[in-house]
């Protein structure tokens, strides 16, 4: 484990593989933390590659400096948080990877800032941003169905639920999101440790409350949700991954994402994986993070 001061962040990282190797940021979702990429990590590193996994806010040993920081979920706040991690350690360009919150960091960074990134490798719907200007939107039913938690944590019983038992809450939520996934009692609980962070709850409550409008961001990331609710392109060299049987975020056709892109390499969705794709097929996502180069 190591630490390092990054923007209003402490935050607690592993790292592996050859300081001199070209450098590889993998970025965990929510509800998991840095377990997520033990075994690609183990594949990276021998590959040559310099692998960075940061805990991300609310989550593990990764604090906040100063109490009266916003402790916010926003995207803009996450990817802002990956650009003071590359400049804290002194990385000027990076392939950057990940999936659900993680995924949407490597997102906002592409897009916002594409000289700091080598290649990106997003999961799910691939281009994870948001447009935070329609929060209020209602979308089409059958894909709101899928979002139920983001309605369930605005309501006070599952603010409650969250707050009262992260562990058992996350737990389903890991059910639900990976449906053919046979993790174990120790699986979880290794990862589970990490949600006993102090700012855990009230980052995840702020993100899903945002996002669909029923609380402000943090005022001094305004402008930069504005430029990614206009939807930028992304022009980095990506590859997008899709598990199939992903019960957050189900595979779209190439036709929908392509737009979003400009460098977009290959789309692949695979067989019997769920929303926690670098866990459940470590062996796909390292191949594709060597594929970016």
């Amino acid at each position: 484990m190591k630490r390092v001061n990054a923007g209003v962040l402490q935050v607690g990282y592993l790292e592996s593989g050859p300081a001199d190797g070209s450098p590889v940021v993998l970025l965990h979702g929510f509800p998991y933390d840095v377990r997520t990429y033990d075994l690609v990590a183990r594949s990276l590193s021998a590959a040559g590659r310099r692998v960075i996994v940061p805990y991300l806010r609310g989550f593990g040993p990764t604090h906040f400096l100063h109490r009266g920081t916003p402790r916010v979920g926003q995207q803009a706040a996450l990817g802002s948080d990956l650009l003071s991690l590359l400049d804290a350690l002194s990385i000027q360009r990076a392939t950057v990877a990940g999936y659900d919150w993680g995924g949407r960091a490597a997102c906002v960074v592409a897009a916002l800032w594409p000289e700091r990134v080598n290649g990106l490798l997003s999961c799910g719907t691939g281009y994870n941003l948001q447009n935070s200007s329609e929060a209020l939107k209602a979308d089409r039913p059958e894909k709101e169905r899928w979002r139920w938690y983001w309605f369930y944590l605005n309501s006070e019983r599952g603010q409650a639920a969250l707050r009262e038992d992260r562990a058992g809450f996350c737990r389903y939520l890991w059910q639900d999101f990976s449906p053919t996934w046979a993790f174990n009692d120790v699986t979880y609980a290794q990862t589970a440790a990490s949600f006993d962070n102090a700012d855990f709850a009230e980052i995840v409550l702020h993100s899903y409350r945002y996002r669909i409008g029923a609380v402000p961001g943090d005022p001094h990331l305004e402008a930069m949700e504005q430029q990614l609710s206009a939807k930028p392109k992304i022009t980095v060299p990506t590859i997008i991954l899709q598990g199939a049987d992903d019960g957050v975020d189900r595979p779209v056709a190439p036709e929908e994402i392509k737009p979003h892109f400009t460098a977009l390499r290959r789309l692949t969705t695979l067989d019997h994986v769920g929303h926690n794709l670098p866990q459940e097929d470590p062996d796909a996502f390292a191949a594709a993070v060597l594929e970016l180069g």
